[in-house]
């Protein structure tokens, strides 16, 4: 199996304050365009869990007790020579000081000719 990954699929969690700051960012940077559209993205509301330690400095909760929060998943496509140009950006203006941030490659459906 021999294939080239062109695009990926970037997933990140973010408090439902900063969706729309967040989506900007990343579409300016190139992310979110499918064919002869642009800031193609998708939100699913979710409860995300987390405990900081001693040494975290948390942008919601408090250290060594486990919270639940309401955050909401961002997803969008992206070529893959912006990747790090897009994710440079969403982590200058994302609130977490460690955001959860998925990068998923995709086939291409040429592939499965």
């Amino acid at each position: 199996m021999n294939m080239n990954i062109n695009r990926v699929k970037i997933i990140v969690t973010i408090p439902p304050e900063n969706v729309e700051e967040i989506r900007k960012t990343v579409c300016e940077a190139g992310a979110g365009v499918i064919g002869n559209y642009t800031y193609c993205t998708s939100i699913t509301k979710s409860i995300g869990t987390f405990m900081p330690n001693d040494n975290a400095n948390p942008y919601i909760g408090k250290n060594n007790k486990l919270e639940f929060v309401e955050e909401q998943k961002l997803e969008f496509v992206c070529d893959i020579n912006r990747v790090r140009k897009v994710i440079s950006k969403l982590r200058e203006i994302h609130p977490y000081e460690e955001p959860a941030i998925d990068i998923v490659p995709l086939i291409d459906e040429s592939y499965f000719k």
